[in-house]
């Protein structure tokens, strides 16, 4: 049964937590020592509040509180899953978008911002722009079954979009569509620790472990087009980089 490999609820005796709290920490405590693992999938809400003699509501706002977490994940026709951590690979240019995608998880964001203006002083020298060349600039929330997994922020070069309401799901979509997608990309990885902000965004504690991912794509003439900084979880994601011995 699957309360025997997670631990039983103390629903009237010396434990004072909530029950949903007591499930959300026997879960938690069950993914931390390996019990659930990666993908492994939890039994349906009705099971779990049978087993456990709680209602459905309960183990529903457990459960919530782990996906937030970045814990659990939620997939569309199949259930709730242990989330697996996320391999991104340093030597493919691809969208977060599609990373998801290829992985089977759901993708979607969560605009902070989409704004029009000029191009600052350092814009101005990483994108080989001239002074008050117009740009376009984007942040948001980025979620793989609707759990925070980033934050990024994006200015792309005006010439490549022909307006900031262009995109929409993917940022590469709406620039392969006007032929200005990045072909290639210099890309910088430094641990950082989450501002309150951005913690906040990410539904994480302030001064957690995260990864920053500066981002500089090109063109295949060579313009620079966008730069990117994404605020990944330190939690939720592995870069992976294959080494080849120089012949």
């Amino acid at each position: 049964m699957f309360s025997e490999r997670i631990g039983r609820l103390d629903a009237g005796g010396a434990e004072h937590a909530p029950l949903y709290k007591q499930l959300q920490r026997a879960l938690r405590e069950a993914i931390h020592k390996k019990i659930l693992a990666p993908d492994d999938a939890l039994p349906a809400e009705r099971d779990m509040a049978e087993e456990f003699s709680i209602s459905r509501i309960t183990v529903r706002k457990a459960l919530d509180g782990l996906v937030s977490e970045g814990l659990l994940t939620r997939r569309q026709g199949a259930g709730t899953f242990v989330a697996a951590r996320v391999e991104k690979s340093f030597s493919k240019l691809s969208s977060f978008t599609e990373d998801m995608i290829s992985r089977g998880r759901a993708p979607r964001s969560e605009w902070i911002s989409k704004s029009e203006g000029s191009v600052t002083p350092e814009e101005s020298m990483t994108l080989g722009l001239s002074p008050g060349t117009p740009v376009y600039r984007f942040a948001r929330i980025r979620y793989a079954d609707d759990a925070p997994m980033a934050v990024e922020y994006t200015t792309i070069a005006a010439f490549a979009l022909p307006s900031a309401e262009a995109v929409g799901t993917s940022l590469y979509e709406a620039l392969e569509a006007t032929g200005h997608r990045p072909v290639r990309a210099l890309q910088r990885l430094r641990a950082v620790l989450f501002t309150a902000e951005h913690a906040d965004l990410l539904g994480v504690p302030a001064k957690d472990a995260g990864l920053l991912i500066e981002r500089r794509g090109f063109l295949k003439d060579g313009r620079a087009v966008e730069v990117t900084q994404s605020y990944y979880r330190g939690d939720a994601y592995d870069f992976v980089a294959e080494l080849n011995a120089l012949s």
